[in-house]
């Protein structure tokens, strides 16, 4: 009897369960970079459009308002400059509205120079006011007295002295009452007239004529006296 053919048994084999591989982050460290690179770039980006914005309002912002010594423009006829050390000088108007010299010599002013000088008082700008001791500002022996009339006949009285610390003007005292920081220019310019005196023509020195020294005649009596004779009798 014929055998029935098996099949062959084959064992199944199970496969063994791999470990569960770590699962991938989902931001790597490059793109964390990235991200803060992105962040920065924003930033930036904001900030450099916002600065035209502030620079154009700067530009439009209103000025603060100058200030003047003297508020009213007024027609100036004597400026005097008294310098600490050194010779006064003085310039005025004659009668033909011609500016001279009265001090230190009364010569013919340089007109051109004089009138420059005199346009830029009533431009004098005050800087901002003080309250100190005048003896730290230098005005306890100001370095000069500058007196301005006007054509109304009023004066004014301005003593200068130290420039400040950062250059920014004078300090001086006006009409010996309130003290301010005038800006450095006009006072710079009406101080030159004191150094550099305006003349039109440099006036010469007069020269006096000095006679050699005269001997004191002496009388003939006492230099051309005879000798005296031998009165003595011969024998």
């Amino acid at each position: 009897m014929a055998r029935k053919a098996t099949k062959p048994t084959t064992r199944k084999t199970t496969k063994s369960k791999e470990a569960p591989r770590p699962g991938k982050p989902v931001f790597r460290a490059g793109t964390w970079v990235m991200i803060l690179l992105l962040v920065v770039l924003g930033g930036a980006a904001i900030y450099i459009n916002q600065q035209p914005e502030k620079t154009e309002d700067a530009e439009f912002s209103p000025a603060a308002e100058l200030s003047f010594l003297f508020e009213d423009e007024r027609v100036v006829t004597s400026i005097e400059i008294r310098p600490a050390v050194g010779e006064t000088v003085r310039m005025e108007r004659d009668v033909e509205n011609l500016w001279v010299l009265t001090l230190p010599f009364e010569i013919e002013a340089d007109p051109s120079l004089v009138e420059a000088v005199a346009s830029q008082i009533n431009a004098l700008s005050i800087v901002s006011e003080v309250d100190a001791d005048p003896k730290d500002l230098g005005l306890e022996t100001p370095q000069y007295v500058i007196t301005i009339r006007f054509e109304d006949g009023a004066t004014s009285a301005l003593e200068v002295g130290d420039l400040t610390p950062t250059y920014s003007g004078y300090y001086v005292r006006v009409d010996k009452s309130r003290i301010v920081i005038v800006a450095p220019s006009g006072i710079d310019s009406l101080v030159n007239l004191a150094i550099f005196p305006p003349y039109l023509n440099t006036p010469t020195p007069t020269a006096t004529a000095t006679l050699p020294p005269t001997e004191t005649p002496v009388p003939a009596s006492e230099t051309d006296s005879p000798p005296e004779a031998n009165t003595t009798p011969t024998p």
